[in-house]
This record gives C-alpha cells, sequence and structure tokens, in this order.
C-alpha cells in the first residue's frame, strides 16, 4: 500500500488499520487513542468558560459511536513490546501498575477532570499536568481534531517508555500528534488514519523538520532549512 505521506521518521496511511497492521510486523510501543464509544464526534465544538468566544465546529463523521474491538487492540497490543493505550479504562485490559493520568486543569466543571492511559510499562502510575480545556490550552496549542492530545502529552509517554524505543504505530492516529512527538525525537514511527481529512492535518504537520541539538530528551522543532533535514513526500 503506497503510504500517504512518508519522510524519514514517519509514515501515514489512509485507511482501515485492520487492512495494513498485520503486514507491517512489530514495533518497540504501540501508543494509541482510540474510540472509546463516547459519540466525541458529535460533541461538534470546543467549549470553556466564556460562553460568548465562537465554537469550533468539528463535524460529524460517526466514527465514535460505539468503542473499538476489544480483539482487535489486544491483537495490536501483542505485536509491540511495549504499549500506551488511552482510555484504556474502558476495555477489559490486564492489571497494571504503571497506569498514566493526564490532569487536564480544567477546574470545576461537568467534563472529566483527568484521562488514563493503560501501560505495561512497568513502574509505577505517574501524572501528567497540562491544561487542556476547549480553547483553554496550554502554549495554546492548536486543536484540529476533537479527541487530540497535547503533543507534550504524547511527548511524555514515549520518554517514559524508555530509549531502546526506536519504531512506534498508532493505529488511530487522527491528527497525527504520535508521529509529531515522535519526530521531535527521532524516533520512528507508522500512524495510520481511516479519514482522509485528518491525513491531510497530520501530513502538514509533519512537514515542519527537527534539528538536534544534542539534548537528552530528543529534538526541538525546527522551521525545516536544515540542509540535512529529513526528506518528506506527500502522496
Amino acid at each position: 500500500m503506497t503510504p500517504y505521506y512518508q519522510d524519514d521518521f514517519v509514515t501515514l496511511y489512509n485507511c482501515d488499520c485492520r487492512e495494513i497492521v498485520p503486514t507491517l510486523g512489530r514495533f518497540d510501543l504501540l501508543l494509541t487513542d482510540p474510540p472509546y464509544g463516547i459519540n466525541a464526534d458529535k460533541k461538534r465544538a470546543d467549549t470553556g468558560r466564556n460562553k460568548h468566544i465562537r465554537q469550533r465546529d468539528y463535524g460529524e463523521t460517526n466514527w465514535d459511536e460505539k468503542p473499538i474491538e476489544w480483539t482487535l487492540i489486544r491483537g495490536f497490543i501483542d505485536l509491540a513490546a511495549k504499549s500506551c493505550v488511552w482510555g484504556g479504562n474502558y476495555y477489559p485490559v490486564p492489571p497494571s501498575s504503571s497506569w498514566l493520568v493526564w490532569d487536564k486543569e480544567t477546574g470545576e466543571n461537568l467534563y472529566a477532570d483527568c484521562e488514563l492511559a493503560w501501560t505495561n510499562y512497568g513502574g509505577a502510575v505517574r501524572i501528567k499536568h497540562h491544561k487542556w480545556h476547549g480553547f483553554l490550552r496550554k502554549n495554546n496549542e492548536r486543536r484540529d481534531h476533537p479527541t487530540q492530545k497535547p503533543l507534550a502529552l504524547m511527548t511524555w509517554c514515549i520518554q517514559l517508555a524508555g530509549d531502546d524505543v526506536k519504531i512506534i504505530l498508532d493505529p488511530f492516529a487522527g491528527s497525527g500528534t504520535t508521529g509529531r512527538a515522535a519526530k521531535d525525537l527521532q524516533r520512528k514511527c507508522v500512524l495510520i488514519e481511516r479519514e482522509e481529512r485528518y491525513c491531510e492535518i497530520a501530513a502538514k504537520r509533519m512537514l515542519q523538520e527537527v534539528f538536534d541539538f544534542g539534548a537528552s530528551c530528543g529534538t526541538v522543532g525546527g522551521d525545516g532549512n536544515s540542509s540535512d533535514a529529513p526528506r518528506a513526500t506527500l502522496f
């Protein structure tokens, strides 16, 4: 299958993950945020404390009417040495000591205070504090998908998995945050997304190249002018 986008770090496929994941071999890390069946695609707009701010409409595509089958996710977990599945509390995951907690710092409201990720990393429960509530988002990060995770959060997930993680799989890629985090850390990543409009968004995010400043946590996004920057192709 021809990739929708490919560079030296990220390969993105526009298809159903069921069609291609069995052909891809094994991975060091499964890092993904599958649909939970909470109808997130029907909650069509960002919300916040100020009701007078114009809300953003993400459209409606009926992709979150029911949770992804556990047998499918279980199969993906079996293909990876380590796994991190956001929304793991919606699935019959095995017992784990190493859950990840994302404190969204939303204050008092009707939405969840945090989100949970199941991992088999080993070790203790860890918490990431990062404001993300409607239009109130730390660093004013752009949001292009109704269930998009912050870049800092997905970067944290990869770093916690360890330096031995070289190849990452995200079969429910959305707007490509996992790929962007992997590329910034100079890890290889395979993204799969069924909706072409999100593939287009993800591909554009990947086109921002990275520079190696020798930082222990990876690299920092640059302006794409490096003479030895990774080559990118948009199919």
